[in-house]
């Protein structure tokens, strides 16, 4: 967007670009969402800035009317796959906060001077100014959704002190720690429980089909879920984990509630992070809704479901495993043969709402595992090499990766191929444009909708076969294909509310 695209964005309020870019005002020294209700100031006055932290290296403070912290995160990350978008979803993750600037320059591959001349040229900022940001965000998000003590809070946001903590909020939002907790709109009564309650923020419209996708392939004791529900145990950088995220469609503002049943407070930010990465709470769908109601194949489906998200990973390892004993089963199939090779996992967490395991590591999987597995043998010696592989850490990949490094890392492994790799780019770096031309439920998906489409006395025309017309976001036309594939394969009546139970078992 150039500075004109961005001013009438500010000029009409519009909430689709919040956390999208920033608005600074060199006349108030403050910096706004795009949609603060302020009046819009002058355009000579206008600096816009690609990110939180270059407006606090460049001296302006938060808005307190409209709290630009307290937005969804920008869906750019994802569909950069240059060295910023990579590097920023490593910075979200943690990753600084664990293993400092070098860490996060040596998993990109690059000096950490290269990596911070690269990030000031392209974000305004370099990387310890972008992390500085996101534990101010995570440190507001705390403060005005919990009772935690202060000092919890800036270790659980990732400060190394409580004096910087309280010089970061200072400086940030002009106010004290205890002055921005009083700025909650709404303060919940202290419940008998350790858990935290937090509420996730996202971009209208939300479509909770996301959460049939993931219940119908959760494993007992590590996973479950139902229609508008999911909980689940994870291992984190620190500790093991448990959360749960219930959607309430008929309370006002449609809350997203993450409640976050146990964890180590330094994991905190890598817990936040990936499951809004899960739920794929930053994407914009009014952008990408747009760009698929163009093709006449897709516009009744994104019309009946809009606001489809396309489902994260919590853990990479584990995905890259779900998927390779998922090809070419189905779901059903593929939860049984992973709910048996959960066997070999660990049970460090104290029982509670039926989760009690966690997802086997890979040296687990690589070692007694194995033995749990059953179906062809090729197949379970290629889960075992890959298991091994990444075992031993001669094979490392993650949210700092890109498609070509997925492919170059991914496919020299026996048994994966370019379905594997697709799948696994879209869910575990959300790489926007991923489309599994070969794959059975996108051609039923594909079937289903020119179906609908000739009954609707609307022909499909002449369009590729492989919808480049919604470039950049095949992927989640793929998504809209594996649920027209659901509801090919179940009778109309009985599907009220439809899942994704007939689409690939990863």
């Amino acid at each position: 967007m150039d500075f004109w695209q961005r001013y009438r964005a500010i000029d009409a309020r519009d909430t689709r670009f919040d956390g999208q870019f920033y608005t600074a005002v060199r006349t108030t020294g403050i910096y706004c969402r795009p949609s603060c209700p302020a009046r819009t100031p002058k355009a000579e006055n206008v600096t816009f800035y690609e990110t939180s932290a270059a407006a606090h290296d460049a001296g302006y403070r938060a808005c307190k009317r409209c709290l630009p912290e307290a937005v969804p995160g920008t869906p750019a990350w994802n569909i950069r796959s240059d060295i910023a978008g990579r590097a920023m979803r490593l910075i979200n993750d943690g990753v600084i906060n664990r293993d400092g600037v070098e860490g996060l320059a040596s998993r990109l591959g690059y000096s950490s001077r290269q990596l911070n001349r690269i990030l000031s040229h392209e974000l305004g900022a370099g990387p310890l100014s972008l992390a500085r940001a996101s534990r101010a965000q995570t440190a507001r998000t705390l403060l005005v959704s919990t009772r935690m003590k202060l000092a919890d809070v800036a270790f659980a946001a990732g400060f190394s002190s409580v004096r910087q903590f309280n010089e970061t909020i200072g400086e940030v939002f002009a106010m004290t720690p205890t002055a921005l907790r009083g700025t909650a709109r709404h303060h919940r009564a202290p419940a008998a429980t350790t858990a935290l309650t937090l509420s996730l923020p996202y971009r209208e419209p939300f479509d909770p089909g996301i959460f049939d996708f993931l219940a119908v392939r959760s494993i007992p004791g590590i996973e479950t879920g139902t229609a508008t529900s999911y909980a689940r145990t994870l291992r984190l950088p620190h500790a093991d984990a448990r959360f749960s995220v219930e959607y309430d469609d008929g309370a006002p503002g449609r809350p997203l509630i993450l409640t976050i049943g146990a964890v180590d407070l330094r994991d905190l930010p890598s817990l936040l992070s990936r499951v809004r990465r899960l739920l794929d709470l930053d994407a914009d769908p009014v952008a990408i809704d747009s760009a698929l109601a163009a093709d006449p194949r897709l516009a009744p489906a994104v019309k009946a479901l809009p606001g489809m998200r396309m489902p994260g990973a919590v853990d990479p390892q584990e995905l890259l495993i779900r998927a390779m004993i998922g090809q070419q089963i189905t779901v059903a199939a593929a939860r049984t043969a992973l709910t048996q090779l959960s066997a070999c996992g660990s049970e460090s967490l104290v029982p509670a709402d039926g989760l009690h395991r966690l997802f086997p590591t890979a040296a687990q999987i690589a070692d007694p595992g194995f033995g749990l597995l059953r179906g062809p043998q090729r197949r379970i010696d290629s889960v075992r090499t890959a298991a091994a592989a990444m075992a031993s850490g001669s094979l490392e990949f993650g949210y700092g990766d890109d498609l070509a490094g997925l492919q170059a890392k991914l496919l020299p492994l026996p048994g994966v191929g370019p379905w594997t790799v697709g799948y696994v780019a879209m869910r575990v770096i959300g790489a926007p444009d991923v489309f599994l031309a070969n794959d059975a439920a996108v051609k039923n998906g594909i079937l289903a909708l020119d179906a609908a489409t000739q009954e609707d006395h609307r022909l499909p025309g002449e369009h590729s076969p492989d919808f480049t017309e919604v470039r950049p976001w095949r992927s989640y036309a793929t998504m809209h294909l594996w649920r027209a594939a659901a509801l090919r394969t179940k009778p109309k009546p009985k599907l009220p509310a439809p899942t994704l139970s007939a689409v690939p078992a990863g």
